[in-house]
């Protein structure tokens, strides 16, 4: 079985590539931007056609899309995440029609949620600002291209590797600096808010799952921790991890998506259902990994 895992130097590209180089029999090839790669591929510049020919040498049975912008401007995020797919998707019609692919979407495509009301798949989506819209917009390429394809509708990851543009990464970076100065402070914004976070390696095993699945798959399902947790308690629970002995102080205001976005939780009965998929590891685990590979740098 051959597999393409496109941006998998990535965050979320390196836990799924490795995940999949652990299924008997899977060859897997890495595409993307860096060096690295056994193709270079950029889903923001790159032709249909160009592509084609790449996907047409490398005879995928499966392309994992990975590649996507958590962070820039509104034309950054464009290109990336909703030009990216639909060239994708134009190429493998093009080059490997019979491939399935799973691109990896975002639980910010649903905006807005209700308290106690975790999102199902077919809730409406109604992003806020473009990263939430420019996925969406990625995913509405790849469930209308008539492909063999899934959408992975992915919570907040949390896990070994967090970016620094990441609440986890970020807070681990503090952490790490402030050390265990009992006079240390870290000054944050707004806690409040509600994100359904999920560990890193349960989101690589329900790639695993979708690109191995016998038959179709819906066209999107979520893949979450499966319940809300204020933002207030991953940074708890990973001073506590850390050994944190100063205080943490938040102010009144956070971000602008924050404060529009007050609560996110998906319902992963679907997931579950499709792929015999549910989180194994907790928040707690997820943390730990998290500090024990990144917080002792």
């Amino acid at each position: 079985m051959r597999i393409l895992v496109l941006g998998h130097t990535g965050y979320l590209g390196t836990h799924v590539a490795a995940a999949l180089r652990a299924v008997p029999g899977a060859q897997v090839l890495g595409g993307g931007r860096a060096a690295a790669n056994d193709h270079r591929v950029d889903l923001a510049t790159v032709r249909p056609e160009q592509l084609a020919k790449t996907l047409a040498a490398v005879a995928p049975d499966t392309v994992v899309n990975c590649a996507g912008a958590t962070g820039g401007d509104a034309v950054a995020l464009a290109e990336i995440n909703a030009r990216g797919p639909a060239v994708l998707c134009a190429a493998l019609r093009d080059a490997a029609p019979a491939a399935r692919l799973v691109h990896l979407g975002s639980a910010a495509e649903y905006g807005p949620g209700v308290p106690d009301a975790p999102v199902t798949e077919s809730a409406p989506t109604s992003p806020v600002g473009p990263y939430g819209a420019t996925k969406l917009a990625g995913t509405a390429a790849v469930t209308a291209a008539g492909l063999d394809a899934v959408v992975l509708r992915v919570g907040n990851p949390v896990g070994p590797g967090a970016p620094a543009a990441s609440l986890p990464g970020r807070i681990t970076a503090l952490l790490r600096e402030a050390g265990p100065d009992p006079e240390a402070v870290l000054r944050l914004g707004d806690l409040s808010a509600y994100r359904d976070f999920v560990d890193v390696r349960d989101v690589a095993r329900a790639v695993v799952l979708a690109a191995t699945a016998p038959g179709p798959l819906p066209p999107v399902l979520n893949v979450g921790g499966g319940r809300a947790v204020p933002a207030r308690g991953l940074v708890h629970a990973l001073a506590g991890r850390a050994g944190f002995r100063g205080r943490v102080e938040e102010s009144r205001t956070g971000s602008v998506r924050s404060a529009r976005v007050s609560w996110q939780c998906s319902d992963i009965t679907a997931a579950g259902l499709a792929l015999g998929w549910r989180p194994a590891h907790p928040l707690d685990d997820a943390v730990a990994a998290l500090w024990e590979s990144d917080g002792t740098r």
